[in-house]
């Protein structure tokens, strides 16, 4: 496995855990943590051995977004670097969990929203900070944003450029699951272990198709169901479980 200065990489029961390992920086991104991030993220996208990713912040924080030390010099490469990253993330054939454990601002927060699903810490929190620095949203948030709320929400939420607490983030459907700190951990693993116990390739073809709906009309999606069964009906997975039942 390849080695990283700015990411932690551990590969168990089929979960490959991607941890931000800047603490001492509330794991801020510099353009070797985004070059560390997106090559992590794509070998594990690849790797057989895993069926589902997780990403989380080491220490306090999840990720305070960009490092201010290089956003004045080096802004152009953080932000292009959250396409790529946000691409790979939604384009990975498997599921994406963040575990927010702490803060996650600015492009941190919108690495979390890349992600299929967001489990936090009832001490995280999360917010578009950008125009606090006379920014605006990048690494996605202008999409996901109003995908996850609505129109008028996001941009309070951008204009206001608050940290939103966790209760409120559940709420706002900016977290899915909210649970205590000390839980969190064992929380992400047993979901995680549930998602990887199932058939890899169904995983495979719900993620593509739910998120092909969000552009698709109802008839185009009833035949990619057509064919993703028709596919999935001849597997040896699944002729096994339908035996089985």
């Amino acid at each position: 496995m390849a080695a990283y200065d700015r990411i932690l990489v551990e590969i168990t029961d089929h979960i490959g855990t991607l941890t931000l390992n800047r603490a001492e920086k509330a794991n801020a991104f510099d353009p070797d943590m985004c070059d560390d991030l997106l090559e992590a993220l794509r070998m594990l996208a690849s790797a057989d051995a895993v069926r589902v990713i997780v990403i989380t912040g080491a220490g306090k924080a999840f990720c305070a977004g960009a490092d201010l030390g290089v956003l004045g010099t080096q802004g152009d490469q953080l932000v292009k670097a959250g396409k790529d990253i946000a691409l790979t993330i939604r384009n990975a054939p498997k599921p994406v969990l963040a575990a927010v454990n702490g803060a996650a601002a600015g492009g941190g927060a919108n690495l979390a929203l890349a992600c299929d699903y967001r489990l936090a810490s009832d001490q995280a929190a999360i917010g578009q900070v950008f125009h606090k620095l006379g920014l605006g949203p990048d690494w996605g948030g202008s999409y996901f944003l109003p995908r996850l709320t609505s129109i008028s929400k996001s941009l309070e939420l951008v204009w206001s450029a608050r940290m939103v607490p966790a209760a409120e983030a559940v709420q706002l459907g900016l977290f899915d699951r909210v649970v205590p700190a000390e839980a969190l951990g064992a929380e992400t693993r047993a979901l995680a272990r549930r998602w990887a116990g199932m058939a890899p390739l169904a995983v495979r073809k719900a993620k593509a198709a739910l998120y092909r709906s969000l552009h698709a009309t109802l008839e185009e999606m009833l035949d990619v169901e057509i064919a993703d069964q028709e596919a999935l009906f001849a597997t040896p997975e699944a002729r096994q479980l339908m035996r089985n039942r």
